[in-house]
């Protein structure tokens, strides 16, 4: 978490009133490496106030009214990350982006649609949990109606919204992506595991597996693999953090279409406990 990050759990420090939220704003940045559709994207994604609600919105339902992790713009703005640095390995790694392959289009149209998805994939959660991947759709849709016609003309406006929604539906626990970038954005949810993520239910008292495990991470690596694209090094201090990867991750990437990329490896780190394992891969 980064210094302009003030986790919800604070507000009653700094005031819960929508302005006052509004005034401490996270810029949503990524490294856009000449990508000019990308950061023409990510400049209406920052002057957007009703974007910003409804990740406000999400993380009020998700925090406070539920007692959940976060799902509002620390979440997303990590996922986005996450996303664009799997979907450029896949890339450099030699796998074709589902944009080139049936539409022609370019890795810069590819890295768009991961983005999008990555920072509205929980604009759902705004309205409940129950069923929140199915509201996303819908209250994505209209967002993505008024920011896309802005970059690409209506076709190609309609079909990138297209390849934007089925990332979003896809990153349920039931859903097939059918894209590589869809699968993306669902392991990338995924990967927003470190503790950090859990310290809010956790310090309230939330001693749930979910919680334990989840504050049993101390961070995620990625980076080239050997003999596949990506490696993922999961780093934790407690082996309850095994829940996290064996019974969350492993559903997450589980017909993701990813599963033949990625090489994951865990370790715990330091003598804090009685080691139950030495080392996890999958």
């Amino acid at each position: 978490m980064t210094d302009d990050m003030i986790p919800l759990e604070e507000t009653h420090e700094f005031g819960r009133k929508v302005s006052e939220r509004m005034a401490r704003r996270i810029q949503i940045t990524v490294p856009v490496r000449h990508n000019e559709k990308l950061r023409q994207f990510l400049d209406l994604v920052n002057e957007d106030d009703e974007l910003y609600g409804l990740w406000l919105a999400a993380n009020v339902n998700a925090i406070e009214r539920l007692g959940m992790t976060d799902h509002g713009p620390v979440h997303v703005k990590i996922v986005l990350n996450i996303a664009l640095k799997l979907y450029r390995l896949l890339v450099d790694g030699g796998v074709e982006p589902s944009i080139i392959t049936n539409y022609d289009m370019e890795v810069t149209d590819g890295e768009l649609i991961v983005a999008a998805a990555a920072l509205m994939h929980d604009l759902g959660m705004s309205i409940h949990r129950a069923d929140h991947e199915n509201f996303s759709l819908f209250v994505a849709q209209a967002k993505l109606r008024e920011l896309l016609p802005r970059i690409y003309d209506t076709a190609t406006a309609t079909v990138i919204r297209s390849e934007i929604l089925h990332a979003i539906i896809a990153h349920r626990s039931d859903g097939r992506p059918l894209t590589l970038e869809a699968g993306v954005v669902r392991i990338a949810d995924a990967l927003d595991m470190a503790k950090g993520r859990s310290r809010i239910p956790f310090a309230q008292g939330s001693a749930s597996i979910h919680s334990i495990s989840a504050a049993a991470i101390e961070g995620v690596v990625i980076d080239h693999g050997t003999s596949k694209p990506v490696r993922l090094l999961i780093q934790m201090s407690n082996s309850a953090g095994v829940f996290q990867l064996d019974q969350l991750f492993r559903e997450k990437l589980a017909g993701s279409g990813l599963e033949e990329y990625i090489e994951l490896e865990a370790h715990i780190e330091g003598e804090g406990e009685k080691r139950l394992f030495q080392e996890y891969r999958l």
